[in-house]
């Protein structure tokens, strides 16, 4: 039998598994060569940190951050506690599952989960487990707080959704046993680095329309101002000579005259990719787009700087 590869146990607005072939073509060209550590301080469902721990065996350690504390807590104990997690899960997939067909028994007992998960009394296992099933339950696999931190998106409309992926929990517990686990602002990341790093920076990305905004991702909103602090990191790693990949919304894709991360990141290269916008209220308007890969190092010969 060969190993299971590890892979998002989340869904994720956002997630980078279609991005992984550019993002795999805008490496740093000597990746493979030498011992070194990457630093993903915007983890989110950890697409991008799965792949790099598969793909490469020289990658001696491995660091991630967010801000959201409840995302953390669920890495933590994935790593910590894969059995007792997956025996909570078992049993909310099992009253779940039973109550298929039953629509407003099924509304009630997601909106009593949402509301238990809100009050955050549970231990820690507890509530990871229930960020995983509001997960795999509520609308599109989408996470969105309020002001106050509440989780608040409805239930979605699986039927018997997969709640507990027991065999993909325990391979990501196997693989994270290799990296630490961090909670708090991203530029903390910084006293991570070595003389071989290399961070990955999936930010929130600046919304393209008023109502396309996901990132509602903690009640503390990443706006212009906190683009520019990113923008402003970067420059600094890029001085401390440490290598750097970033993705973000295309803006200019909406309005050809938006030149916000052209202008900010002129310094860099940067690179338009072709990806696809999954999550949207309108399904009409979901589809192909364009978003925007920078980094500060010239990597593979398919890489080309495109401004």
């Amino acid at each position: 039998m060969t190993d299971r590869i590890a892979k998002p146990f989340l869904k994720w607005a956002g997630g980078k598994t279609q991005l992984i072939n550019h993002i795999e073509q805008a490496l740093p060209k000597d990746i493979s060569k030498n011992k070194f550590t990457y630093i993903e301080p915007f983890v989110g469902s950890g697409a991008v940190l799965f792949w790099m721990l598969n793909k490469f065996q020289n990658l001696q350690k491995a660091i991630i951050n967010d801000i959201n504390e409840d995302l953390i807590n669920t890495y933590k104990i994935i790593a910590a506690k894969p059995k007792e997690l997956i025996s909570i899960l078992e049993v909310l997939q099992s009253e779940f599952h039973a109550l298929e067909g039953k629509d407003e028994a099924k509304k009630e007992y997601y909106y009593s989960k949402r509301e238990l998960y809100n009050k955050r009394k549970e231990e820690p296992t507890g509530q990871a487990a229930l960020f995983i099933f509001l997960n795999r339950t509520c609308f599109n696999g989408l996470y969105r707080v309020n002001r106050k931190n509440e989780f608040n998106v409805p239930i979605g409309s699986y039927k018997k959704p997969t709640i507990c992926d027991k065999e993909n929990i325990l391979t990501v517990s196997k693989a994270l046993q290799k990296v630490e686990i961090l909670c708090g602002d991203f530029e903390e990341t910084l006293k991570y680095a070595d003389e071989n790093t290399l961070f990955y920076f999936d930010p929130p990305y600046k919304p393209l329309s008023e109502t396309s905004s996901f990132n509602s991702y903690s009640k503390d909103e990443f706006n212009d101002a906190e683009q520019i602090r990113l923008r402003d990191f970067c420059k600094k790693l890029d001085l401390l000579g440490h290598k750097w990949i970033l993705s973000n919304s295309d803006v200019k894709g909406k309005d050809e005259n938006d030149n916000f991360f052209d202008e900010l990141y002129a310094a860099f290269h940067i690179q338009r990719v072709d990806a696809r916008r999954i999550i949207n209220a309108h399904p009409e308007k979901r589809g192909a787009l364009k978003e925007l890969l920078i980094t500060n190092q010239v990597a593979s010969q398919e890489y080309v700087r495109s401004i």
